[in-house]
């Protein structure tokens, strides 16, 4: 635990400092006295370490603007991140406030700058500092508690370790063989145990007429399949869920802590991406680059090819008036900055022309000031990307379904392979949670096990619910027009008070003619309410290429005058993208359609929200 963080000139202007506990003694002072003024080592800029009394200090010099930063510790502590931590505050402190640094040598600088609001900042740098070392020492790649001679490789190779490795086999051997013929291994005294005691009843038997006498049971070869095991391994029956466990089972399909919020309406809404991380605002937070800071060159070619966006207007902050010929380079590097967050070339034109304009013209005076205004022009240049030209309340849109006494239709389409069925039945746990009667058309008639699954769905979706009568499978087997199947469910469901209508389709590669040809006839006979295209957010750009070729067929192949496009998109897999936000913004973009949801999990409530701020911020992030 730090007891003192000081950020001063080495001419003796504190900078910004900050107690977390009572300093005697003034440790501080000390180092000042014994090391910056007696010591001839002030060039060098790795972090050296002193003690005064019952506290340590450690320090590093940031020598270009003739700056130290000094945390300071009791001696008795081992602070193993504590290097990690000056070099990471330096980078901040440095590139926030550079400019301001440079102008207390100014002889004109009659104000001192105001450093105060460094603090959440460095409250932020230090958390995600610790919690990066926590994570390697228990990984075991740094530092940490070392590992027993019992745990290592070397270990193995003796005596001991052999022996014991044979025993584990053996009784790893043991275990499998007793999976696989139903019972357990025997030893010989056992078996002659057992054989006794089966001529003793061979012989009771004989007794009473040879009655008891038990058939001989056929041998089970290793591999053979018999009606046992493929009863063993039938999931899809009733009874599945009255086994033991099974409401363990069932309920671990739920994160609790990824549940929505009800409105003041009482209408479910999930939650919004930007707060799937559970695990605290340190995970939110990204520490700078670590690019040396002596060499600045360097340190700007880095910030400018990767190095985060702000580091581009580095350049930007004399405090001259911005114009379009001093706007050109930083934002070409912006462009490219935006290509390696999978933004497509023509949006990311976009973005940078709306910055531009909201730019030029500008006097800025330091670095803080650019970031002020590079993200109030990407969060209008994302806004106006993102808004949605139709209807994104689907909880409205059903109530004026059931205003027309019909069921309100959805059909999920999407190449193989995506999360479609999955999905879907994200969809309908937030439809069950707003109190619809949900009916999910089994209309994918070509995959094997597609219905089974949405079997499985559907009986873990009425154990979640309230009323186990609010979720059915409308299914007619494999081998069927998937448009007749549709068009059955739809008239079944407005038979029965259905509120809405789940269509969910085979998946088909954008280039197949014939199954494209089969997806416009379903759309064109059933004509669904929303149709909504799911893609992965892993394969970036692909999934737009994807998204044009599947809007292309529903219009080429219809038959109709006025032709059905893609109404929205869900966007699956978007835990697994980290801040390559770019192909949600080229999808939305390229259809001006909205992303209605992304998935982030495999659980029901894993499906998420997506608002302008957390995509600026994906954009603007290291």
């Amino acid at each position: 635990m730090l007891d003192q963080f000081t950020i001063a000139t080495k001419g003796g202007i504190v900078l910004w400092s900050k107690a977390y506990a009572p300093i005697t003694h003034r440790p501080v002072d000390s180092l000042v006295q014994d090391v910056l003024i007696q010591s001839t080592r002030l060039d060098s800029s790795s972090s050296s370490k002193y003690h005064a009394g019952t506290y340590s200090l450690q320090w590093t010099f940031a020598n270009e603007l003739n700056v130290i930063f000094i945390a300071v510790y009791q001696k008795i502590l081992q602070l193993p991140y504590l290097e990690d931590l000056l070099h990471h505050v330096k980078k901040h402190f440095v590139t926030r406030f550079e400019q301001e640094i440079k102008l207390l040598v100014d002889s004109e600088c009659t104000v001192f700058p105001d450093f105060s609001d460094f603090e959440q900042e460095f409250e932020q740098v230090w958390r995600a500092v610790e919690d990066r070392e926590t994570k390697e020492r228990i990984s075991g790649r740094q530092g940490g508690v070392p590992r027993k001679f019992e745990d290592t490789k070397k270990f193995q190779t003796t005596a001991k370790g052999a022996k014991l490795e044979l025993e584990e086999l053996a009784q790893s051997s043991e275990m499998d063989l007793g999976r696989k013929t139903g019972g357990k291994m025997r030893s010989w005294n056992e078996r002659g145990i057992a054989a006794s005691d089966d001529s003793k009843g061979v012989t009771a038997a004989s007794k009473k007429g040879k009655k008891g006498k038990k058939a001989k049971e056929n041998r089970v070869w290793d591999g053979q399949v018999t009606k046992e095991s493929m009863k063993a391994l039938d999931f899809s029956s009733e009874k599945d869920s009255e086994h033991e466990g099974g409401s363990h089972a069932i309920a671990s399909l739920v994160d609790e802590r990824a549940r929505g919020e009800r409105t003041a309406d009482g209408i479910y809404e999930v939650a919004d991406v930007a707060e799937r991380s559970v695990s605290g605002d340190s995970d939110s937070f990204v520490l700078l680059g670590d690019s040396a800071l002596d060499n600045k060159e360097d340190s700007n070619d880095r910030a400018a090819s990767g190095g985060g966006i702000f580091g581009i207007f580095k350049s930007l902050t004399s405090g001259r008036v911005l114009t379009a010929d001093v706007l050109a380079e930083p934002m070409a590097r912006m462009r490219e900055h935006l290509a390696n967050k999978n933004v497509a070339a023509d949006v990311a034109e976009e973005i940078c022309q709306t910055v531009a304009r909201g730019m030029i013209g500008v006097r800025v005076g330091g670095l803080q000031n650019i970031r002020r205004l590079v993200e109030q022009s990407m969060e209008t240049a994302l806004t106006r990307i993102l808004t949605p030209v139709s209807s994104t309340d689907i909880i409205r849109d059903i109530e004026q379904a059931q205003l027309q006494h019909r069921p309100y239709t959805m059909a999920f389409v999407g190449v193989n392979g995506v999360g479609k069925s999955t999905n879907l039945s994200k969809v309908c746990y937030w439809l069950l949670q707003n109190n619809k009667r949900v009916l999910i058309a089994a209309c994918d008639t070509f995959r094997s096990g597609a219905v089974e699954q949405l079997r499985v769905h559907v009986r873990n979706l009425r154990a979640l619910s309230e009323s186990n009568q609010n979720v059915e499978i409308f299914e007619r087997g494999y081998g069927k027009d998937s448009a007749t199947i549709a068009k059955d469910a739809i008239a079944f469901g407005a038979a029965n008070s259905f509120d809405v209508v789940l269509i969910d389709t085979a998946g088909r590669m954008q280039d197949n003619e014939p199954l494209m040809r089969a997806l416009a006839k379903l759309v064109s006979v059933n004509s669904p309410d929303k149709i909504l295209f799911v893609g992965e957010a892993l394969v970036g750009n692909e999934a737009v290429d994807q998204l044009e070729k599947f809007n292309q067929a529903l219009r080429d192949f219809s038959g109709q005058s006025k032709p059905r496009h893609i109404d929205g998109i869900i966007l699956t897999k978007f835990d697994t993208i980290d801040d390559r936000v770019g192909a949600a913004l080229s999808m939305t973009y390229t259809t001006g359609q909205p992303i209605i949801f992304v998935g982030t999990g495999q659980t029901y409530t894993d499906l998420r929200k997506m608002n302008v701020s957390q995509v600026i911020r994906a954009l603007l992030r290291v």
